[in-house]
């Protein structure tokens, strides 16, 4: 089975990033695409821009999801929603493909410093990805990351980690 995964934030130290890596753990038999969202920088899109053609990374991000045989990933949120970084990889793949995540099974996790731990944006993100072709099998919202999660042993919380591991349990069989 492929793996494309990715977190919904470019900083060089995205706590989702870290939640996607301690995640793909419990896929050590599959081939995994963890790909850094600094790799696809692309112009601020606009339909100004899109006369003059989409950007090879636009064309590349979409590659990644069809070559892949399900999608995990975390969104960062930024003033309660999707970071820029990760929206306007959106906007141009959608313009190319309107079903941005073409009907492949997603696991669909958040995090964040706070409490809420990026609920906002996982929100949204449930209620408008399956518009663009996301099959959300499972979801997980991870608080308080800098409590729960230490980079040597993933997240410490008991209940907050099998609560995770069900979900994944639940993801596998669901795929």
């Amino acid at each position: 089975m492929k793996i494309f995964a990715f977190a919904g934030s470019n900083s060089s130290t995205s706590i989702n990033r870290q939640l996607v890596r301690f995640v793909l753990k419990s896929f050590p038999n599959e081939e995994v695409n963890l790909i850094d969202l600094n790799d696809y920088l692309m112009p601020l899109f606009s339909v100004d821009l899109e006369k003059q053609g989409f950007p090879q990374e636009a064309h590349q991000f979409l590659s990644n999801i069809e070559e892949a045989d399900i999608v995990i990933c975390s969104l960062a949120e930024n003033n309660r929603s999707y970071t820029a970084a990760f929206k306007n990889i959106f906007d141009w793949t959608s313009r190319i493909n309107v079903k941005v995540f073409q009907n492949k099974p997603m696991f669909l996790m958040s995090t964040s410093p706070g409490g809420f731990g990026g609920g906002n944006v996982m929100a949204e993100a449930s209620k408008f990805f399956p518009q663009f072709g996301a099959d959300i099998k499972e979801t997980f919202s991870l608080p308080k990351f800098y409590e729960n999660f230490d980079l040597e042993n993933g997240i410490i919380n008991p209940e907050l980690l099998s609560d995770l591991n069900g979900k994944i349990e639940n993801f596998k069989n669901q795929i």
